[in-house]
């Protein structure tokens, strides 16, 4: 019996990129900008994806032009975790405004 059965599939960033970008769509108060998603017209969020992993910058916080922090999401768990971690950041948004 071979090892790889058990093996997750190859992480693949342009199906990771898809997918982030579906989920993202849902959370109503952003608002998608091609690759960038903004928060009552501030960029909050850009996505790329190279051959090997999902580039993510996140904004420390709304701005015109805010400060940013980069992600690599490398497999489906960084990318869940990147998903979490935007939901806190987009509700600690919205209380704040």
């Amino acid at each position: 019996m071979s090892d790889d059965f058990f093996a997750p599939p190859a992480f693949n960033p342009e199906q990771a990129l898809l997918q982030f970008k579906r989920n993202l769509r849902d959370l109503r108060p952003l608002a998608e900008r091609g690759n960038s998603f903004t928060l009552q017209g501030q960029p909050v969020i850009e996505l790329a994806a190279d051959s090997e992993r999902l580039n993510v910058r996140l904004a420390k916080r709304p701005a015109r032009a805010p400060e940013w922090e980069l992600r690599a999401c490398r497999n489906s768990a960084d990318v869940r975790a990147l998903l979490d971690e935007i939901k806190r950041r987009l509700a600690r948004w919205t209380e704040e405004t």
